[in-house]
């Protein structure tokens, strides 16, 4: 017998392959058989009429940090509830392990990591997480039968380091005995199913006492050990950060990725490919480091995404602008003396020269403050003035863009929430988009989901690109749309029976309603531990999701329901090939 039948849906199924109707019939987690309208005879349990409705398998997420957020919220929202059945986690070389035993305050350190480089809440981190782990086997058993997705962790370098080095790991070289002990460790973790290695070079990512983090300090030779330790488990990867992946590369940042994913003999994806035609020499530069590494054996995948994600800032908190060469240093000082600073007219020319200068690569995009929109306000001198363009209130006051800006916030004693206008949403850069999409090492991915939690909502790209596909700009039919959002990921990390709809593969399915798939506005809620926010985004027209053929979605609200398994290398992925 049928567990559920789903009759007369449009099957879309993840292959690229055009559509068509069918019954898809479920038993025991898998797809157990797919046929004609009205053919499948064995009876079922249950079963829903489908007519009008799109089936296509659930989407993968291959870039996200809910490596925290699963113990507080096993659902994975928003991004379950936009259609995603599996995420990969423990991205940017940052996890929550291994812990050494010997220094529990490692723990502590971790946290405030997360929280300064990953937008996390650092109550909720402390009261959202049971932290009764040490090695990343412990760490993947606490999460074992208690998510409503399925997940997959790559182990973070910085943790290794840390655990291997303690403090020296800010600044210092590994030891020929500690870097054995490192990679020992990395793969007793994939032993324990861990995905393979992240890492971390960029410049943006410092830790809670703002010093770089551990991976930053790691030379060459440190990296290429670990990578080949990678190479020698199954079903693994690598996904590596480094300072040009925000602009352009340089050729030593290509050279190196290269050797990584040659010594490893496994991909290597990096995020994120961004795409503007205002900058077309960016895209060919990027992925130049795809073209070199086929050359050498290798593979290196781009993560772009499909959308343009909104993202609030503020001069009062951290952010992205805390990220522009020389601002850090501005917008870390104690908000009286940093409004002091700002209302100095030489230091806002130098800070402005800075934020559009070479050094600044792609945080230029931020510097353009007359297309900023003002957000939530809480002084009487600024009312009235939520949701005017920057460039409006500037002119009517006589002062250029940067200074109207930091009277407004400073009259809110820095609180003010900022939302810059996008650059890029012209019809070349969307064009241009769609062109670099066709590449065979470009991969849509790179919400960042569970992280920057109160700047950004990443994790709806996948319904608003399916909308869009079908009745907003149409740049992609649907069947190649679902395809990137499915198989193309499942394949890159070598997922097993997952990411099509075919006969004996896991029953991870999302059923929409293409006249309604999208995702609402992103709004700032407070459901964290500790009551602290993040913004997060409903979905429209998501009819059901089923994560090993249980429903854990039904008209865009969740059931309650917790089937989804914790990923384990080797038995639940594949090796994949570096040479196509």
């Amino acid at each position: 017998m049928l567990d559920h039948l789903i009759k007369g849906a449009t099957v879309v199924d993840g292959t690229g392959a055009p559509s068509y109707t069918a019954d898809v019939g479920l038993r025991d987690g898998r797809i157990a058989a797919i046929a004609e309208p009205g053919s499948v005879t064995e009876p079922a349990r249950t079963s829903e009429d489908a007519t009008g409705l799109v089936l296509a398998p659930g989407f993968v997420d291959p870039h996200t940090h809910y490596d925290a957020q699963l113990f507080w919220d096993p659902y994975a929202t928003p991004s379950m509830n936009h259609g995603v059945t599996t995420i990969a986690g423990g991205n940017c070389g940052f996890t929550l392990a291994p812990l050494n035993p010997e220094r529990p305050a490692d723990a502590d350190y971790t946290r405030r990591m997360m929280s300064r480089v990953e937008g996390m809440s650092l109550v909720a981190l402390e009261e959202g997480a049971p932290w009764n782990w040490h090695s990343f086997g412990e760490y993947l058993d606490a999460l074992e039968g208690r998510i409503a997705v399925n997940a997959g962790f790559m182990v973070g370098h910085c943790a290794l380091r840390r655990h291997v080095m303690g403090p020296d790991a800010i600044g210092g070289r590994p030891t020929p005995a500690q870097l054995e002990r490192m990679v020992r460790l990395l793969r007793e973790a994939m032993d324990a199913g861990a995905w393979g290695l992240s890492t971390t070079q960029s410049s943006t990512h410092a830790d809670g006492d703002g010093q770089p983090v551990a991976s930053r300090h790691a030379g060459p030779d440190e990296l290429l050990a670990l990578c080949r330790a990678v190479g020698e488990h199954e079903g693994t990867q690598i996904e590596a950060i480094v300072a040009g992946c925000l602009d352009r590369f340089a050729d030593e940042e290509i050279d190196l990725l290269v050797e990584m994913s040659a010594a490893a003999g496994r991909p290597l994806n990096w995020n994120v490919l961004t795409i503007d035609a205002a900058v077309p020499e960016r895209v060919p530069r990027q992925l130049e480091a795809s073209e070199r590494a086929r050359k050498a054996g290798a593979r290196i995948v781009a993560l772009t995404m499909p959308i343009l994600t909104p993202m609030n800032m503020s001069l009062g908190t951290f952010c992205a602008l805390n990220l522009i060469p020389g601002w850090g240093d501005i917008l870390g000082l104690p908000i009286p003396e940093r409004i002091a600073k700002l209302r100095d007219g030489a230091v806002r020319s130098e800070m402005l020269r800075r934020a559009t200068s070479p050094e600044a690569g792609v945080f230029r995009r931020l510097a353009d403050f007359e297309r900023y929109v003002i957000g939530d306000t809480y002084s009487e001198a600024n009312a009235g003035l939520t949701g005017r363009v920057v460039r409006d209130i500037a002119a009517e006051r006589g002062q250029d863009a940067f200074h109207t800006l930091v009277e407004i916030c400073a009259a809110d004693e820095m609180r003010t929430v900022l939302w810059p206008m996008p650059t890029d949403n012209d019809p070349a850069s969307w064009e241009l988009r769609r062109q670099t999409w066709e590449h065979e090492d470009v991969m849509l991915g790179g919400s960042d989901a569970g992280a920057h939690l109160d700047r950004m909502c990443g994790a709806p790209y996948t319904t608003r690109f399916l909308g869009d596909c079908l009745r907003g700009r149409k740049l992609l039919p649907l069947e190649r749309a679902v395809r990137m959002l499915t198989d193309d990921p499942a394949r890159l990390f070598g997922l097993r029976d997952r990411g099509r709809i075919t006969e004996s593969y896991h029953a991870d399915l999302v059923l929409f309603d293409p006249e309604r798939i999208d995702a609402g506005q992103a709004k700032l809620v407070h459901d964290l531990p500790g009551d602290s926010p993040r913004l997060d985004s409903r979905a429209t027209g998501v009819v059901s999701v089923r994560v090993g053929g249980v429903e854990t979605i039904r008209d865009d609200e969740i059931t309650g329901a917790i089937p989804g398994r914790v990923l384990r290398s080797g038995r639940d992925t594949r090796s994949v090939s570096t040479r196509g």
